[in-house]
């Protein structure tokens, strides 16, 4: 066998093949993680979903580990924009629902990802433990002083704007999470069918100003 020289330690200098290979290597243990979490996912099982031979992608990737920390860092990212996309000069309302909409969409976008985070968040967050206590806390306070002015100012109705957050990612993460249920309870019927619309009169019902 040829000797592989070593791979660039960062992304500069990468080839185009290479920079295809990792992102068949993501692809494939974004697949093997979301259905066998963490300790159920092998480097053999991800090589074989990749095409690839298990030293090939030990090339790429020196451990299991360093596969799913990629993979959970570019996640967390995807999962705080719609937060960040929460304008403080709009419609507190409209903000909200759009919100909502959101991150139902991610939900149905991309629901791999979804049980991803899930979980990593029921193995006690090994890997996001910081980012969650570090960038989600501090955009969660931000966002949530933003709902106070809206609440003082009687845009808003009187919730507690950090459990209203919670129950938004409960709602729209559950059709991502327990996907399995909810299409055997529909029988087959598309679950975003209708979820935007109640999800809607939810929390409209919730957020507007009495």
């Amino acid at each position: 066998m040829a000797e592989i020289p070593a791979e660039p330690q960062s992304g500069r200098g990468r080839t185009r093949i290479q920079k295809a290979k990792r992102q068949a290597i993501l692809e494939a243990a974004l697949d093997v993680f979301s259905q066998d979490g963490f300790r159920g996912a092998t480097l053999d099982r991800i090589a074989t979903a990749a095409g690839l031979s298990k030293p090939n992608l030990l090339y790429y990737f020196p451990s299991k580990e360093a596969i799913y920390a990629e993979l959970l860092t570019g996640l967390l990212s995807t999962w705080l924009d719609p937060l960040r996309a929460i304008d403080p000069e709009g419609e507190p309302l409209d903000e909200m629902l759009a919100y909502v909409r959101r991150k139902l969409d991610l939900s149905r976008d991309f629901p791999r990802e979804s049980r991803l985070f899930a979980n990593e968040i029921l193995r006690g967050a090994p890997n996001l433990g910081d980012l969650l206590s570090g960038d989600l806390r501090a955009l969660v306070d931000q966002t949530a002083a933003v709902l106070r002015g809206w609440i003082a100012e009687g845009r808003l109705a009187p919730v507690d704007p950090k459990h209203t957050i919670f129950s938004i990612w409960a709602l729209t993460q559950h059709y991502a999470d327990f996907d399995v249920q909810i299409c055997a309870v529909l029988g087959g019927d598309d679950p975003f069918d209708g979820a935007a619309t109640h999800l809607e009169t939810v929390f409209t019902r919730l957020l507007a100003p009495r």
